[in-house]
């Protein structure tokens, strides 16, 4: 029993003795279930909305403030043209919109259409959103027939762009390719070198005549290759068999994928660069980068509907902007100029993380 207790106090010592190993069971579990209560949110909140109307008069501009005044919608463009209003939806502008018929502004409501459409990328979503957006029409209704200005008598429409058939399909392929290119970049990289330093091996490597840089990249171009071939099998699988086709340019989809692939595998390197073992590689992946990746992607919870601080945080995440990518390049299939900008936010990520790791491996040579 001495002998057992001896034990526990040396393994006491010893983790609070690592200052990682105490961050990981003191620190992580305080950011988790503070992700996990307020990044977690299955309500409509903040959703870019468009109005198409042919003029905005009284009657029209009295609908276009309530619905703008609720909490789930915020109204950003007021068109007078169909090709517009698409064209917000191409560039992501806007995530619904509401049309009201010419007639509507002749101040009466007889028989009137008033007509959302919603982007239907995601399908729960658009779900939520139509029926948020009729909930806050029926709303303007009751309000008019209650103050007696009209006596409205509208119906209202929904319409699916992008998804019409609502397949869920549509939603994780995209999700799906960012994680899995994540993981096979990122994580399998890192605990691959960290395995080399474990057992000694890396050092021996390193004092080859090979220039270091070059040995680092030899372990990691396997790990490429196998991105390129998970990359051409979920596209193949995604197209063949869970029909959802490539909208736009395939060019783009896979220029993308290989800048999201070279930063994920700077990600993993830079793991691997700052940790000893694998289990501290595996639980760097998993915990601090993997969950995170899961929650503030917009994978399965809207960003809009988190708090303005995750949502900052969120924009930290390169899945966010691949998964935004893929939806917009093989959902949508807008061309790439209306891309450019979440493909230069990745491709400086790259610099960025590639700097810091290879600054980070020369300074441990040093």
């Amino acid at each position: 029993m001495k002998q057992f207790i001896a034990f526990v106090k040396k393994e006491f010592y010893y983790i609070s003795r690592d200052r990682r190993t105490m961050l990981i069971l003191v620190g992580m579990p305080i950011v988790q279930i503070i992700l996990f209560g307020f990044a977690i949110s299955t309500e409509v909140k903040n959703v870019q909305t468009g109005i198409l109307t042919s003029s905005v008069d009284a009657d029209t501009r009295y609908i276009i403030d309530w619905i703008d005044a609720s909490e789930y919608f915020t109204v950003k463009h007021v068109v007078h043209s169909a090709d517009e209003l698409n064209r917000l939806f191409r560039r992501n502008e806007i995530e619904l919109g509401v049309v009201f018929s010419a007639q509507l502004q002749r101040q009466r409501f007889d028989s009137e259409n008033i007509q959302v459409i919603v982007d239907a990328t995601d399908p729960n979503l658009a779900v939520m959103r139509g029926s948020y957006a009729g909930g806050v029409i029926a709303g303007v209704r009751v309000e008019l027939l209650q103050t007696g200005m009209i006596q409205p008598s509208f119906v209202i429409h929904n319409k699916l762009l992008f998804n019409p058939q609502m397949r869920s399909a549509y939603n994780f392929v995209p999700g799906v390719m960012g994680l899995i290119l994540m993981l096979i970049c990122a994580m399998m990289t890192s605990i691959s070198i960290v395995r080399e330093k474990e057992t000694g091996t890396m050092e021996i490597l390193l004092v080859s005549p090979m220039n270091p840089l070059f040995v680092i990249l030899s372990k990691v171009v396997p790990y490429f290759m196998l991105s390129i071939l998970n990359l051409t099998t979920i596209l193949l699988l995604s197209v063949f068999v869970l029909d959802v086709p490539i909208a736009g340019s395939l060019a783009s989809l896979l220029g993308v994928s290989l800048l999201f692939i070279f930063v994920s595998l700077s990600l993993g390197l830079l793991i691997s660069s700052i940790t000893r073992t694998q289990v501290a590689a595996m639980l760097a992946s998993g915990m601090v980068l993997m969950i995170p990746s899961i929650i503030l992607s917009g994978i399965i919870f809207p960003i809009e509907s988190m708090p303005g601080i995750l949502q900052g945080i969120a924009c930290l995440i390169p899945v966010r902007w691949y998964v935004d990518l893929v939806r917009k390049l093989m959902i949508e299939g807008v061309p790439f100029g209306y891309v450019w900008q979440e493909t230069a936010i990745l491709l400086i990520m790259a610099v960025i993380l590639i700097g810091i790791t290879t600054r980070s491996f020369k300074n441990r040579l040093e």
